[in-house]
Order: structure tokens, then C-alpha cells, then sequence
């Protein structure tokens, strides 16, 4: 089993931790990995855009000028694509972008991404994070005490004085433990785990 050492507030070290090998000692799967990001990048997207085409653009209904006689070029309608104002060839129309990814997938994914950034000594586990108030000069100093790049921590509940402590500081993201997920955790640098934390993904993940 691997072990992590915990750390408090200060950076002292209070304790050693044993993690689950089916979880935190998987090895790399890149396929998955990726299969999960493009699932997750393709939620987002809302698929509503949309452009009109020469059938749903408005006007156009009378002959801009008689076919003969006028020297122009003969045209139908004011409404055609090679016009100002006319309909849209092949323009984007709604779609839907959703993917079916299998949930065992998805918590493999996970797991894979949990493995990596713990081989990578990413992964900090911290017996708890207690601020006295909801200051983000707080957070900061934690922050650099720890020496933290563009972190993602993961919390095991709702906690309103580290969400607003975190929220104004660039490249910081605070997540509740059930929105883990493995694109956050590729985007960030470490991702920071509190000891209730850990319990809570390998009873979720196990």
C-alpha cells in the first residue's frame, strides 16, 4: 500500500497514511483518461447554435427587379446567400454532443488520474483545513507556506469560509469531494486532499 505523509497547517508533519492500492496505485491508462476529458468537455457544450438559411431568413418574397432588360444580373430573391442580409450556407444548426461513457470507466479514469498525481508527489494530504475567517490573504499565505502551484483542493463537505477564501486567487479551484473529476485535476498543478477527503473517495471509489 502506498503512504503519504499528513501535514498541518504549519507544514508539520502529524502523521503517515495508508491509501488503497485499487485506487491510489493504478496504472497509467491514457485511452481512458482521454475518453473521460472529451465526455466531460462534451457536457459542456449547449449545441444551440444556430444560423438561417435562405428558406428562413425574412423578406425576399418578390423578384428584386424583371429577369430581362435591366443589365443586372437576373435574381430571384434579395434573400439568396450571395446577398447582404440573405441566408447562411451550411451554417451551424442545434446538435446535441452527448457521449455515453460507462460509469466503471469513469471511476477508473479517476483512479488512474489519483495514481498519477500521487507518483508525481502532486498529491498533498493535510489533516484539515481550519481558517478563522473568510480571508482570502489567509488562503494565500497557506498557499505559499506549502509552496502550491495552481492548486485544486478538494474538501470533504460544504465549507463556506475556504470556498470564499479561495474564489479571488487565479488558477485556485475548491471542490466538494463529489464533484471530483479527472479534467480539474489535470488542469491544476497539486491537488490537495484533507484526510476526511481521502475516506470519502476510496468509500465512493472502492
Amino acid at each position: 500500500m502506498p503512504t503519504v505523509e499528513i501535514f498541518d497547517m504549519n507544514r508539520q508533519v502529524v502523521g503517515q497514511m495508508e491509501l488503497r492500492d485499487d485506487i491510489f496505485d493504478v496504472p497509467a491508462n491514457p485511452h481512458v483518461v482521454h475518453e473521460v476529458v472529451l465526455y466531460q468537455l462534451a457536457k459542456r457544450r449547449r449545441g444551440t447554435a444556430k444560423t438561417k438559411g435562405r428558406s428562413e431568413v425574412s423578406g425576399g418574397g418578390k423578384k428584386p427587379w424583371r429577369q430581362k432588360g435591366t443589365g443586372r444580373a437576373r435574381a430571384g430573391t434579395s434573400r439568396s446567400p450571395l446577398w447582404r442580409g440573405g441566408g447562411i450556407v451550411h451554417g451551424p444548426q442545434p446538435r446535441s454532443y452527448d457521449m455515453r461513457v460507462p460509469k466503471k470507466v469513469r471511476r477508473l479514469a479517476l483512479k488512474v488520474v489519483l495514481s498519477q498525481k500521487l507518483r508525481e508527489q502532486a498529491l498533498l494530504v493535510v489533516d484539515q483545513l481550519n481558517f478563522p475567517e473568510i480571508k482570502t490573504k489567509n488562503f494565500y499565505s497557506w498557499m505559499q507556506r506549502f509552496e502550491l502551484q495552481k492548486p485544486l483542493v478538494v474538501i470533504a463537505g460544504k465549507d463556506e469560509v475556504v470556498e470564499k477564501s479561495a474564489r479571488n486567487i487565479p488558477n485556485v479551484k475548491v471542490l466538494r469531494c463529489e464533484g471530483l473529476n479527472v479534467f480539474d485535476m489535470l488542469k491544476h498543478g497539486n491537488v490537495v486532499l484533507t484526510k476526511d477527503t481521502v475516506s470519502k473517495i476510496e468509500e465512493s471509489l472502492g
